[in-house]
């Protein structure tokens, strides 16, 4: 089969598109013929500063496509079945193997790019939402990164619970089109002091909950909570090394939440909630936003287009 492969950490240009033996199914997974891939901040990360376990290394989390193959173990699963995958590797290339657990049934009438999307960025949104973040109806939430695939995902479902949503993103048709998906207000980071437009549209209370998967943004996060506020951190798309000052958060308290997703989605109450998603986005009640496709042939360029600060949600890989 055709992947995109990396030998050694560095620049998206470490990745090279090439012939690799096809993956076995192993008795609890299947094999996945791939129709789309997501790529993750995640990907972005492990590519760029993790050494791979082995040459021609593999890299992806996200990929939705054909079951091609059941593993003798699995009974919930067949031959013909469209699913969606996450796993800590694998996604970048043209098939696929992964433990059943970590399938998800595609439901009629969801295109398979925003299939391959959903889980990971909506999943996660959801999760650090409610199940970390308490949120409730009538409390405001401040997104960091909202035009990021777990920002679009968090603005849309906290606006469906209710609440007033404020996030963080530059440019004029980024904010007009998360305005339609849901958010109130907009804070335009390269115009104005997040911290000072937060105590503006707040008066001065500052907000319920914070949702932060940038990480190089977690002592601003901590500064617009109000006394007693909640916020939760996942990942670290900023690449900044995590010091924080939590003396003035002690004073107020003020609660801090991390979230790391990869040892959650086989729980039961998460994976339910992520078929639960996927039907709410068949029906077109949720918009998984793709920013654009590539093949993966150019899983490079796509990497690179991914890492950019102008694009607006996932971007996707087509075998």
């Amino acid at each position: 089969m055709k992947a995109a492969i990396y030998d050694h950490p560095g620049a998206p240009g470490v990745l090279r598109y090439a012939d690799v033996p096809d993956p076995a199914c192993q008795p609890d997974g299947v094999v996945i013929r791939v129709e789309a891939i997501a790529i993750e901040g995640g990907d972005l990360i492990h590519r760029a500063s993790s050494i791979p376990p082995g040459p021609s290394f593999v890299v992806g989390f996200a990929a939705a496509g054909v079951v091609v193959a059941v593993g003798r173990d699995v009974r919930d699963r067949q031959v013909g079945q469209k699913v969606t995958s996450f796993d800590l590797s694998g996604s970048h290339a043209e098939l696929r193997a992964v433990a059943a657990s970590r399938t998800w049934p595609v439901p009629d009438g969801l295109d398979m790019a925003a299939a391959a999307a959903l889980p990971i960025a909506f999943g996660t949104a959801h999760h650090c939402l409610f199940a970390r973040g308490g949120l409730q109806r009538a409390e405001t939430v401040l997104v960091q990164a909202g035009a990021g695939g777990v920002g679009l995902a968090a603005i849309q479902l906290a606006h469906h619970a209710g609440a007033t949503v404020l996030s963080t993103v530059s440019g004029t048709e980024r904010i007009n089109r998360l305005i339609a998906l849901g958010l109130d207000h907009a804070i335009d980071h390269r115009v104005v002091d997040v911290a000072e437009e937060v105590a503006r549209l707040t008066a001065g209370r500052g907000v319920d909950l914070v949702i932060d998967p940038v990480g190089s943004t977690l002592q601003a996060s901590l500064a617009v909570l109000r006394a007693e506020g909640r916020l939760v951190f996942v990942g670290n798309a900023g690449g900044a090394k995590l010091d924080l000052d939590l003396w003035p958060a002690l004073q107020e308290n003020k609660s801090l939440f991390g979230v790391f997703m990869g040892t959650q989605f086989e729980k039961s109450a998460v994976y339910e909630t992520v078929i639960q998603l996927l039907d709410q986005a068949a029906r077109g009640d949720l918009d998984v936003v793709v920013d654009r496709t590539f093949p993966l042939a150019e899983a490079a360029a796509a990497h690179a287009h991914a890492e950019g600060s102008a694009r607006l949600g996932r971007v996707v890989l087509i075998p």
